[in-house]
């Protein structure tokens, strides 16, 4: 066995809780098979009125939709799990109705991967406008308060150290935390007053990128997990003497996913077009399942040692050449993705184990930009 260095990526909130913790390793897999066309097997459809609706199949990897406004998160998940005819789906971060940018959606096998993205930071770009609060801290809300002040450059720079590193924040009324079992926005809607206690959120970095005019104010923030980019707009209002709210927000990283990875959802359906007429292929759309463990060790085992792994077994890591690491690992069997693992004492014990038969991402695609 081998061990090949972390790779150096900086590693992001809802998704199907069914599908992280599925954790069989003695999964029974069937070999996949492509479905056939729907107007030439009746075994493969069922007809409700003029609904055709195909047999779901095995797809394993991330697709980082980049989400157009307003679309939730939950519809885009929807929507791409049609596309890809597939099984499971889930996402990783949950993205406002009015923002735009990076949704990493995971399918098949790489749901199991979704804490690691969800635990990674976030980079927003965004615009406050000053001089209204609103109950949803974005423009989709009802006015609250206003002001005829505005902020002057200086004085915003000057604000910005105050929103860097470990602070507290009260997260915004119309959020999905929950409050004695409800969600907060539930409440908010009902009429309720919510109360949410402040909590601690890491800001790495905030800056202050142009200022359109005397309302307006762009901002670009790297985050931690459980940050409000809305909850950031109305502080800083309330603290420059104004107020504000988001009117324009893009996610722009999220864990190991950049820019770079997105994919429009109108080139999405056109690749999903032309895989259907047999001149793509869907895989092309997809990134590795082990995309989202960028930055954690991969071990290299013999075959030998997967059998074991693969079946949830135990295996000792024996000999001069056995890695001297600990902690969680991903590992890999002939350039394959097979378990998650944690090495420590002398072995390595599988915590959860892939299966990924069906359509994976194409062979290329683990090389990104």
């Amino acid at each position: 066995m081998t061990m090949d260095p972390a790779h150096g990526t900086i590693g992001g909130n809802d998704t199907d809780q069914r599908d992280v913790q599925n954790n069989n390793f003695a999964e029974n897999s069937q070999p996949h098979q492509e479905p056939r066309r729907v107007n030439n097997d009746p075994r493969a459809r069922q007809q409700k009125g003029n609904q055709v609706r195909r047999d779901r199949r095995d797809v394993h990897g991330w697709v980082v939709l980049d989400k157009p406004i307003g679309m939730t998160s939950t519809q885009a998940v929807a929507v791409l799990k049609r596309l890809f005819n597939a099984k499971r789906a889930g996402h990783a971060g949950t993205l406002d109705p009015l923002a735009s940018g990076g949704l990493p959606i995971a399918l098949g096998e790489a749901t199991k991967t979704v804490p690691f993205v969800m635990d990674g930071r976030k980079r927003y770009r965004f615009t406050v406008c000053w001089g209204e609060e609103r109950d949803t801290d974005d423009i989709e809300g009802r006015v609250t308060a206003t002001s005829d002040q505005r902020p002057s450059r200086e004085a915003i720079l000057a604000l910005l150290p105050r929103f860097t590193g470990v602070i507290e924040q009260v997260p915004p009324r119309y959020s999905a935390i929950k409050v004695q079992g409800e969600r907060a926005y539930d409440l908010a809607r009902d009429g309720e007053v919510v109360e949410l206690a402040p909590r601690p959120v890491e800001i790495h970095h905030l800056t202050l990128v142009d200022q359109p005019d005397s309302d307006r104010a762009v901002f670009e923030a790297e985050c931690g997990k459980g940050t409000y980019v809305r909850a950031l707009a109305r502080d800083m209002g309330r603290i420059l003497g104004t107020y504000g709210h988001i009117c324009a927000l893009r996610r722009t990283l999220v864990g190991p996913f950049g820019e770079n990875d997105m994919i429009p959802l109108d080139q999405l359906e056109a690749l999903c077009d032309r895989a259907a007429s047999g001149e793509g292929s869907l895989a092309d759309a997809l990134l590795p399942v082990e995309t989202a463990l960028d930055d954690i060790p991969a071990l290299a085992v013999t075959r030998a040692d997967a059998a074991r792994l693969h079946r949830g077994q135990a295996v000792l890591l024996r000999g001069r050449d056995a890695p001297t690491c600990s902690g969680t690992v991903y590992v890999t069997v002939a350039g394959r993705l097979l378990a998650l693992a944690e090495v420590g004492n002398g072995e390595i014990i599988p915590k959860r184990v892939f299966n990924l038969t069906g359509l994976t991402a194409s062979p290329g695609r683990n090389e990104r930009n």
